[in-house]
């Protein structure tokens, strides 16, 4: 006696890489430029947990099929047009963006744990993947002040 069994349908490339990218960096964070001043990435680093941020330069693109972390950055993130660089805070389903920059210009590394702390109630985009993504505008381009606890913080508009 012979069992017939179907063949399993290979899930779309899209639906692929969202999923591998997710069980890589779901959990983790990303800061997502083009290009960072050696200066700036050795303050990072002294920050506590500052190593711990995945950096990924959009600038640069691999010969060949994308990687997931490539085709989510590429496919969803950076047609937001947010200002780089753009720190990602990966969650299962969800991607939070906030923008790193005040005045045009990257702000100090550790300002990332209090922007980190804000999110999600803070972000500038929510991605929420999973099928077809779909974005969510979250506080405006021009807000990047910090909210210390109450208090304000940060130089204006940015």
């Amino acid at each position: 006696m012979f069992k017939i069994f179907a063949k399993r349908a290979a899930p779309a490339p899209a639906a692929a890489l969202e999923q591998a990218f997710a069980a890589r960096f779901a959990g983790r964070t990303l800061i997502v430029h083009a290009g960072l001043s050696p200066g700036w990435v050795a303050e990072l680093l002294k920050e506590g947990g500052g190593g711990a941020h995945f950096r990924f330069d959009a600038r640069r693109r691999a010969p060949g099929p994308p990687t997931p972390l490539e085709w989510v950055v590429q496919r969803h993130i950076l047609p937001l047009a947010c200002p780089l660089p753009l720190l990602v805070k990966v969650d299962a389903d969800r991607l939070y963006l906030r923008h790193l920059t005040r005045g045009g210009v990257a702000v100090h590394p550790s300002e990332i744990a209090w922007m980190l702390d804000e999110l999600p109630r803070r972000a500038h985009w929510t991605l929420r993947m999973g099928g077809a993504a779909r974005a969510a505008h979250g506080i405006p381009l021009n807000d990047n002040r910090l909210d210390f606890g109450g208090l304000e913080g940060g130089e204006g508009p940015c």
